[in-house]
């Protein structure tokens, strides 16, 4: 039997202010996509934003669906943007951040697991991590160097890739 330790690793800021500035633009650019949510079943609205290695900066918002599987999460929204437009310019970066009326928001707000997956899969497309910026208005944001601590199990099958 082997006993295996897994360490999650991320950098707590107590707000946007102590971040360099491509970072806390990053995440104001996160806020501004909050705008485009389409949340009236939950209230709860999520904004992303990726910062391209060209500077471009892409923004992605949760749109729900009265039929709920039909939504879709900011995270996925810009990500999948990205696959579709932009995937020869790698994803430096990734700002998410969530708002509602309903309670107040103390921490950042996590991805789910469908969302951490596809951002293995991007890093793994583009053979290289993105900093993962979560991000609480008025409060802490926390800073991850790569999906892999968020995520350390990501599912991948190298037999279901096909070489071109």
């Amino acid at each position: 039997m082997t006993k295996h330790e897994i360490k999650i690793a991320f950098t707590d800021f107590d707000s946007v202010e102590e971040l360099i500035p491509a970072d806390l633009q990053l995440c104001l650019e996160a806020e501004k996509a909050l705008a485009s949510s389409h949340s009236p079943y939950s209230k709860f609205k999520v904004g992303a934003a990726l910062l391209l290695k060209s500077g471009k900066i892409l923004h992605g918002s949760n749109q729900e669906n009265v039929a709920y599987p039909s939504g879709l999460c900011a995270e996925r929204v810009a990500l999948f943007h990205w696959s579709a437009n932009h995937s020869d310019d790698p994803i430096v970066s990734m700002a998410v951040t969530a708002h509602t009326n309903e309670f107040p928001i103390l921490k950042p707000v996590t991805c789910c697991g469908g969302c951490l997956q596809v951002m293995a899969e991007c890093e793994k497309r583009q053979n290289s991590p993105m900093k993962v910026l979560l991000y609480c208005i008025d409060g802490p944001v926390w800073v991850l160097d790569g999906v892999d601590s968020l995520m350390p199990f990501a599912f991948f099958e190298e037999r279901l890739v096909q070489s071109t």
